[in-house]
């Protein structure tokens, strides 16, 4: 069944018009050159005014993909705990962008507990809040949607081989996009404390690692899951490198340094 997923944090988190939207995003998005064939980044998705330009500061880098496979955690608490859209389009104030429903369909059949799930993906903003900047990279853009909660080491392992295997046959140029904000309404210091151990983590490509100094330290790190099984996928794709392109929290924008929600920006090769 195809899904037509129409944005529903437009106009909240990024604007809704089309000719704002590009002209906020030729801004943030800061293009250097020579670009990185990204294997993964890790984005924030929060709305643009406060994380926009650590979103920015990683798209510029990367070598613009012909395939989005973007992983996001489920914040709704809708629908499946693997949940993908193998058939339709996602819209934004940009366009249509429509979904590899060839590759969508190699996932599926590779990993059993994958699930075609609409409703995980309704009113999900973290997946959403990527597209605009991956369309405005290549306005030919498609992708691959999963929604992701409440998996165990050996789910997000095989989730990840399995994405993996599906990417290694594929022809396209293909980068996995794990959508994550890092710790959530505490001091600022204290959050650039705890989100460092996550980010060391991350750059080491330690799956195991990240998951245990999150649940260790009660890093609020809702992305998670996602950001692991996208790792677990790139290091299966040969990646060995990993750099921290920026950190920023929600209090360099609000002031207010008492409760602030952490942003990184992640892109590894």
């Amino acid at each position: 069944m195809n899904m037509i997923r129409n944005p529903v944090v437009a106009g909240q988190f990024y604007p809704d018009d089309p000719v704002t939207l590009r002209a906020e995003l030729s801004q943030l998005i800061k293009r250097k050159t020579p670009t990185v064939e990204a294997k993964m980044v890790v984005a924030p998705h929060a709305g643009y005014m406060y994380s926009g330009h650590v979103a920015g500061a990683v798209y510029g880098q990367i070598e613009p993909p012909e395939v989005a496979v973007i992983l996001g955690p489920n914040h709704t608490g809708l629908g499946e705990r693997a949940a993908i859209v193998p058939y339709g389009a996602f819209l934004t104030p940009l366009g249509e962008v429509p979904i590899e429903s060839e590759l969508a369909e190699a996932f599926l059949s590779r990993v059993s507990f994958l699930r075609e799930d609409a409703l995980a993906h309704l009113y999900e903003h973290s997946l959403e809040v990527q597209i605009p900047f991956l369309q405005y990279l290549n306005p030919e853009l498609s992708l691959v949607p999963l929604c992701l909660s409440r998996l165990s080491l050996e789910e997000i392992t095989t989730l990840g081989a399995g994405l993996a295997e599906a990417i290694l046959e594929y022809s396209k140029r293909i980068t996995l996009v794990a959508s994550t904000d890092f710790s959530h309404y505490i001091p600022d210091e204290v959050a650039r404390r705890k989100d460092q151990l996550a980010i060391e983590r991350i750059l080491e490509l330690d799956v195991q690692g990240l998951l245990e100094v999150v649940s260790r330290e009660d890093i609020t790190m809702c992305g998670v899951i996602p950001t692991a099984v996208a790792l677990e996928a790139a290091r299966s794709l040969g990646a060995s490198r990993a750099e921290l392109v920026k950190y920023a929290t929600s209090g360099e924008v609000s002031g207010d340094y008492a409760q602030v929600v952490g942003y990184a920006g992640i892109l590894i090769w």
